[in-house]
């Protein structure tokens, strides 16, 4: 049975799903589809988690119907993502806001008051403090969202990047991970350790969970 590599790449203005060769690494088929940009205020943008979820479904079965390729015959599934937009949702993976995209600058003026204080965590992540980071944008949502507040009161709140709320959905629920290069663009990953540091969680206020 011919087998196949599927690649879902989640970029900011659309999905992409992939169908590669998994013998020769040849790329067979692609498909694309595009999701709104939302933009309720000056400065700040937002994707609908449903949409993304939608996009990547229907960009998947196509690209398999269009080549014949049922589920048995994918033997992997690689994930690339636009890295620092950042999700929330509860434990059966519906979404509670719409994600703050990377380009969101909601979060300046927290960035600005708290530089200083920052300075003695910038070693663990080797980041600056901006509003580009996930950690940032995790802070807001915990402040200002009545039902990602209520989520985290109830312990039934997923905060994290795009690639781990594809996963989860993926996964049915059962997997919720992610992995180096996008755990150290959330100001929450310490490098040395490459584990989530209490000191940069206690100073954004996320839970570890």
């Amino acid at each position: 049975m011919k087998e196949y590599i599927l690649a879902i790449d989640e970029g900011t203005t659309g999905s992409t799903a992939l169908l590669i060769d998994s013998e020769s690494f040849e790329l067979v088929d692609s498909i694309n589809q595009e999701f709104k940009q939302h933009f309720p205020k000056p400065s700040w943008v937002e994707h609908n988690l449903t949409e993304i979820w939608e996009a990547i479904e229907a960009t998947v079965k196509k690209v398999m119907a269009e080549n014949n390729v049922t589920g048995e015959q994918i033997c992997s599934i690689g994930i690339t993502n636009q890295r620092e937009t950042t999700c929330a949702y509860d434990s059966k993976g519906r979404p509670l806001a719409n994600a703050i995209v990377w380009q969101d600058r909601r979060t300046s003026e927290f960035c600005k008051s708290n530089k200083e204080s920052f300075e003695a965590h910038k070693k663990l992540t080797g980041l600056p403090l901006d509003p580009y980071f996930s950690g940032t944008k995790m802070k807001w949502l915990l402040e200002n969202n009545s039902n990602v507040k209520d989520a985290a009161k109830k312990n039934d709140l997923k905060l994290s990047t795009i690639d781990s709320f594809i996963l989860y959905k993926m996964t049915a629920g059962q997997s919720f991970k992610t992995e180096a290069s996008n755990a150290s663009r959330t100001l929450l990953m310490d490098l040395t350790t490459c584990d989530w540091s209490k000191e940069l969680l206690d100073f954004f206020e996320v839970k570890r969970e």
